[in-house]
């Protein structure tokens, strides 16, 4: 069974499409029949998520959810914790802050287990904000310099869900296209995807789905012609592409292939 994985740019709560966005996840985690564990391991105040977010998804329709406490590599490397996710449908990572995440769990019993579960489609990974920027092999984790430059993008390893993306989220909502850009010219084998807030990304073996009420910016550098990338000083990127994807949009990765639909099929529904 191929990995299914819900990655979701931020803010999903608050747009006009979160709800809807996560309901898809209870739907994906079997409904009534769902068992979904919360991780608020990059939250400062992950009681607060916990709680929230096992509510909300109650309240959506899951059968059961429930927070569960990693916030030590200790609590990761629990034998109870790595029951607790064995029996789960749906495992949600908040948002907070993603170096929290990889910290705690990078190399663990948990990253182990969670390895397993989602190889093997056992469950439905999701996360937000830091907890999508985790799912990638090379996880941005800051940088607000302006223009496309070395200190434009700060990165490290993510626990590498989704193999072959760097990704970013808040994407429009707070200019991050620069950053992305200097990630990728930085890792030109890593595809770049910025999520926007209320959207997410459907995953599903080798092709995802766009969802919500944003869009996905992909950038592509395989195609590229030149890439300088000095010590300091402006990044040179020429002939990369870059693709933007509404809610029905899907993206083979291997082939590195869009398809868009158009504005009538969108209008029916942005999230399926």
């Amino acid at each position: 069974m191929a990995a299914r994985l819900l990655i979701i740019g931020g803010a999903e709560r608050h747009g006009s499409s979160g709800s809807a966005i996560l309901r898809r996840f209870v739907e994906l985690a079997r409904g009534p029949a769902a068992d979904i564990v919360v991780v608020a391991t990059a939250s400062g105040e992950p009681d607060v998520l916990e709680a929230e977010y096992a509510g909300l998804f109650t309240r959506l329709g899951a059968g059961q959810a429930r927070g569960l406490r990693i916030t030590t590599r200790a609590q990761a490397n629990d034998p109870e914790t790595v029951h607790a996710l064995s029996t789960a449908t749906g495992v949600f990572f908040t948002g907070g802050d993603q170096a929290r995440i990889t910290t705690v769990i990078g190399g663990t019993r948990t990253d182990s287990a969670l390895q397993t579960l989602v190889r093997d489609g056992t469950i439905v990974l999701g996360g937000t904000s830091a907890g999508a920027a985790m799912m990638a092999g090379t996880m941005i984790h800051g940088g607000v310099a302006p223009g496309i430059t070395r200190d434009g993008v700060r990165t490290g390893p993510g626990l590498e869900f989704l193999s072959g993306v760097v990704i970013d989220m808040h994407f429009a909502e707070r200019g991050r296209l620069n950053r992305l850009l200097s990630a990728v010219a930085l890792y030109p084998h890593e595809l770049g995807l910025g999520i926007d807030e209320d959207t997410a990304i459907l995953a599903d073996g080798d092709r995802f789905e766009v969802l919500g009420s944003g869009t996905v910016t992909v950038v592509d550098a395989g195609a590229a012609t030149d890439i300088h990338v000095p010590a300091s000083g402006p990044i040179a990127l020429a002939g990369a592409r870059l693709h933007v994807l509404p809610a029905g949009s899907r993206f083979e990765l291997s082939s590195r292939r869009p398809s868009i639909v158009d504005a009538a099929d969108r209008e029916r529904g942005s999230v399926r």
